[in-house]
Parts: structure tokens; sequence; C-alpha cells
């Protein structure tokens, strides 16, 4: 049956806003653990129909599975604002999870059946003490971990402390303090007969994929020696292993590849390829290979923008498993050599997966995907694209994209071109990922085009693509972004009188300053909580990246001509393009001032803006109903500056845009 001819951006889509958010779980990171009976995992799920809350759930040997927290708990911390390693278990401990409740961030012990245990006290500050990245003494007797430390309310960056501490893995304790003096410090690694401690470090205003340093204490004497890392050098992922040896990740040649450490021996290196295995860290608690009972070690690299995931053998061969994914995270081991991941494809969503590695292997899967019920067929598939862009001084460089054509149901009428959604990913120290994403197939299936930009200063393409944005952000993001959209207009792929861009946090500040210059060739924008005026940023954000714009934009305030100029508050008399703003209002990453000061100053200007307050809403909306909310407000926006009809079947509510019929 041929399909009926309708304009893009109309086409009837069963892809809505409801379907986006209908069970739409997703999946922070999985663990093992050993039991009588054979190895289990446990995975966390957050998920926006009960408030965006992350509840453990267990899948034990025998198929049986459970959720492991009481409804009221949330294990999601608060260290860094954007927490990661929220849980932990100890492998040979079936009975018992240590996590960190979102609600106090104390450290809490659920035991199989019984009430959740408080191990830390409870803080003189509202959620002043945060603790994350836990492990537990192979002993089972003590837990380390990271601890943040507020010690007031709101208090300046530089007064908050960062330290590595020593708690009791069953009984209230008053944490003791192992590891201090550094502006932040990450996965702490007890050996497996808990005598040396191995830790990541880093110092102002280097960020984990700039320039850290990986320590090894011993536990007994004090003696510390430095493993790796250092100016030039990131360095995560610290794994012990019974024989003693350290391994780890660095980028040391340009590339986060595998190494290993011996007391009293040089760092070998077990994998050097020109791919990506170590990701930006920011999160804490990844994890992208796992060393395996018999010495293989099983990794995730990402080439070309698509991840595989290898094997190395012990004679220091590597092979590729066949494996139906492009996307994976934490990737873990359990004694029965089978290895455990979340993973998904351009066809699939984010599931929890495991695998026996071998040149036959099959994935056998542990927690589905949602079913979506549609067709496969009705899914875009992303295109790996390389574009011709510029650096900051104007020189010839390659960018990257992926492009999802519209792919629907009906088809256009004969010479009409697609709208495009040049869309860009937070970060700025980022990536988009080829993984199915049910908002962009939210527009796809629509009949519009949408490209994702890993513009420079993303990662997956080495340390020197990555650091193309020190000193740039704000020109090379905007520069690929833009170049992205005119390669695909001068392709005949889409109407160059319709490109919009888009982005959330760091991605909005680039949609911002695209949006300022008065070259833009975009026509349209929708800023998701982005940054508009980054001298009030770097005045105002948290710890974590309190220092972050010395590389992308300069130091402050010596160079504070250069944040003004950047900001897109600044050059507002030359936005002239149609803008919709979302925001949450408990946002501390960007407050929701950046976003009002950009909208009133449009307002003023008599350019077409609206505005949504998610007053609920922390850096990154959360909660369903605002999901679907937003969502659906930005393509009523789209429609009525594009000028295209929604279907009326879809209910989409209308939202307020102030001096749109004076454009």
């Amino acid at each position: 049956m041929s399909k009926a001819s309708l304009g893009y951006g109309s086409w009837p889509t069963p892809v809505t806003s409801e379907l986006v958010t209908r069970a739409a779980t997703g999946f922070g990171s999985v663990a093992a653990y050993d039991a009588p009976g054979g190895s289990g995992i446990v995975w966390s799920e957050s998920r926006p129909d009960e408030g965006g809350r992350t509840q453990l759930v267990r899948l034990t040997s025998d198929g049986v599975r459970c959720e492991l927290l009481p409804a009221e708990a949330n294990a999601r911390t608060a260290v860094h604002e954007y927490g990661g390693g929220a849980w932990w278990l100890h492998p040979g401990d079936p009975e018992s999870v240590w996590y960190v409740d979102w609600a106090d961030q104390r450290v809490r012990l659920q035991r199989r059946d019984g009430e959740a245990v408080a191990l830390t006290p409870e803080p003189e500050v509202p959620r002043g003490d945060r603790y994350a990245d836990g492990d537990v003494a192979h002993s089972g007797r003590f837990v380390v971990a990271v601890r943040e430390h507020h010690p007031s309310a709101g208090c300046p960056a530089r007064e908050v402390r960062n330290e590595v501490v020593r708690l009791d893995a069953y009984a209230a304790s008053t944490p003791e303090v192992l590891v201090s003096g550094h502006d932040f410090v990450a996965a702490p690694r007890l050996s497996t007969d808990d005598s040396r401690l191995a830790w990541i470090s880093w110092e102002h205003p280097s960020m984990p994929w700039d320039d850290t340093v990986l320590r090894v204490r011993d536990l007994a004497t004090g003696a510390e020696e430095v493993v790796a890392g250092g100016p030039g050098e990131s360095v995560s992922e610290p794994q012990w292993h019974p024989d003693g040896s350290l391994t780890f990740l660095s980028d040391r040649t340009g590339w986060w590849n595998l190494y290993r450490w011996r007391p009293g021996a040089a760092v070998e290196a077990l994998v050097e390829v020109d791919a990506e295995i170590g990701v930006p860290g920011w999160q804490l608690g990844g994890s992208r290979y796992a060393v395996l009972p018999d010495g293989r070690i099983v990794f995730a690299a990402v080439r070309d923008g698509f991840d595989r995931l290898a094997v190395r053998e012990t004679t220091g061969e590597i092979t590729e498993l066949d494996l139906p994914f492009s996307v994976f995270r934490s990737v873990r081991p359990d004694a029965s050599g089978t290895v455990v991941f979340i993973a998904g494809s351009p066809a699939e969503e984010f599931g929890v997966h495991r695998v026996v590695p071998s040149p036959e292997a099959t994935a056998q899967t542990a927690r589905a995907p949602r079913d979506l019920g549609l067709d496969r067929e009705l899914f875009a598939r992303p295109e790996s694209f390389a574009f011709p862009s510029v650096d900051a001084g104007g020189a010839p460089r390659t960018g990257h994209a992926l492009y999802y054509p519209p792919t629907g149901t009906h088809t256009a009428p004969e010479g009409e071109l697609p709208p495009l959604l040049v869309t860009i990913h937070g970060g700025p120290t980022s990536m988009a990922q080829p993984v199915l994403n049910v908002g962009v197939q939210y527009w796809t299936s629509r009949g519009v085009g949408v490209v994702d930009v890993n513009y420079g200063g993303s990662t997956g393409y080495g340390r020197a693509y990555r650091e193309q944005l020190h000193g740039a952000w704000g020109v090379v993001d905007v520069a690929d972004c833009t170049a992205a959209a005119r390669a695909l207009a001068e392709a005949g792929r889409v109407d160059p009188d319709r490109m919009a861009i888009r982005g959330g946090s760091a991605g909005g500040f680039t949609t911002l300053a695209a949006l300022a210059r008065p070259d833009t060739p975009f026509s349209a924008g929708a800023d998701h909580f982005g940054v508009a005026d980054l001298e009030a940023l770097v005045q105002e954000t948290h710890k974590f990246e309190s220092q972050y714009l010395h590389r992308l934009i300069g130091q402050y305030p010596q160079d504070r001509e250069t944040f003004v100029q950047r900001s897109p508050i600044t050059h507002v008399d030359q936005l002239r393009t149609p803008l919709v703003v979302l925001q949450g209002g408990e946002d501390v990453v960007v407050p929701p001032n950046q976003s009002e000061l950009i909208v009133e100053a449009v307002r003023e200007r008599g350019v077409p803006v609206a505005y949504l307050l998610f007053p609920d809403e922390q850096h990154g909306f959360r909660r369903t109903e605002n999901i679907r909310r937003a969502l659906d407000a930005e393509l009523y926006f789209y429609s009525r500056v594009f000028g295209f009809d929604l279907p009326e079947d879809e209910g989409i509510a209308p939202i307020e845009i102030d001096n749109l019929d004076q454009s």
C-alpha cells in the first residue's frame, strides 16, 4: 500500500509524548553478586511515573525478580550535582545492598525483608553530607566512599570539601576521613585483601577528563605511590585484582585505553587502540570494562560514534563480539565468567543484558526495554555524518554528527523539503549516542529531520578532538552546529528556510549563541535550561563546575571581557529568531534567572518567545507530566513558526507565544 502524501511536520504518528514517557524506565547501572544457587544481578531503574525516583531491582539465578527498596526510597546521590555511584553491593553478600537516599543523602543498608538502616550520621545541615561511589571491603567489615561536605546551605563552592571516608558496613558510625586535601576525589577502591586503597583525584581548574591522578596507599603504613596521571593525562576506573595488580583507563596516547600496574613494575599497556574505552566523568561509579576470573578482559570502545564490545584474550589478542548493540554502559563481570551490562541500539532502547564472551556469543536479556508496540520500520536510523567546518581561528577541520532522516507512515508533496532540528548534547564534554531515543522519533515520525551534532569538544573522537573546545566554547560548537545544518541544506536533504536548533544545559548555551549571530541559518530555537550569562554562571554555579569555564572560556575575572562577549545575553540585540525556553525551578546548575534574563530581553525586543517554568524540576526533567508538557509545547511552537498543522486527535495544548502576531 502506498503512503499518503501529507506535508512534513504534519504526519500523524503513534509516537506521541504519552508514548515517549509511558513506562520510560531509565537504567543507571548494573552489578553482579554471588549466591549459593548461582550468581544474580541488581540494576537501578529511574521511573518518571514515580516522580523520577530510582529503584533497585534484583534478578536471582533462578529468574525471580524483586524490588529491593521500599516505595519511599530513592537511590540517588547529589555529589557533584550529577550523582552516579549511589548504590553498591558486596559480591559475597546477596542479602544486602548499600545506597544513598536522595531525601537526606545518608548511606543506608537494606537487608532482604528488613528495614533500611542509616549508617551515616544525620548532618547538621540538611543534605550537608553527601555520599557516593562506595566500595565494600572484601572482608565485609567496612565501606569506603566519597563524601561531599557542605558546611552550610548554599555555601560558596570554595567551602565544599570532597573526601574519601571509611564507615562501618553494618552499623551506624562516624565516618573516618582517609583522604582529604584534594579539590575532588573519585573511585575509592580497596584491594582484594583490604590492605591498600586506590583513588582518583584532581584539582581546580581541571575536570576529570582533563588531568587526574591515580594513587595507591598502604592502609597499614600510610605509604602512598602515584600510579599514573598528571598534567595532560586523564585516568579513571581503577580496579583491583586478586594477584595484587590494578587496572585503569588512561588517555596518555590521546585515546582512553586500558593499562595495568603491578607494585614495583612499570605500567603495562593492555589495550591501545584508536578508540575510546573511557567516557567523561560527569557521573561517578561508571564501568566500561570487566576483568573475568580467567584473566580475559571485556571492554566497550567507541569509534566513529558507535560502540563495540570486545574481548582481550590473555594472549593480548583482541576480538570484537558480534552483538546487536551500539552503546554500552556499566560493563561488569560475575564470578561465573558472564559479563552483565546496559546496552541499546538504533532499533532498541537501553536494557539490561548479559553475555558469555565467545566467538559465538549471543546476548541474553535480563531486563528488556519497554515494548513500544511499534513496527521497527517506523524508526529513523542514525547515519554517521562528517561535514566540513572550521576551528576557532577559521582553519578547516571536520565535524561529526548523527543524522536521522524523516521516517514515518506518510510521504510529503513532491518538491517539499523537511524541516530540520539541530540537536545539541549537554556537557559540553559529552556525546550524541546512536541508541533508540523515542524523543528523536517523536520528530522524525512526523516528517522532521534531526541531526545530533558531536561538535568539536565532544568525546568519542580522542583527546585532541575533545580539546578543540578549549578557549572556544561558543565558537567551535556554534560553527559545527551551523555547518552541519548548512551541509544538509546544501545536499538538498532539508528545507533551509525551516531549520531550528535545540539543546539543554550546555546545549542550551550553544543554541542561544547560535541564534544570537547575525548570520544564523536558523529560523527557530528551543532552549532547555541553557546558559544565557556566562559571567553569572561562573559566579553562581556549584563546585564541580565552578572552574570548568577556565578551560572553555578563560580565567575569571582576568578574562571577564571574553565572558561578556561570549554570553548570549550580551548579543540579544542580534537575536531575532523565535525562541521557546523551558526551565526547572529547582535547577542549581543553571538557575532560573539565567533563562528569565534571556526571555525578558527577547520579549522586550518584540521577538516571538514562549517561556515554561516547571517549579518542581531540577537540572533535566524527570517527571512524566513535565516531560510530556515540554515536548508537546516545543512541537506546538514549531508548528506555529514553521506553519504546519498538528494532528487534531493528539490534543496538544497550545502555549502562549508572546509577540507572535507581531513577527
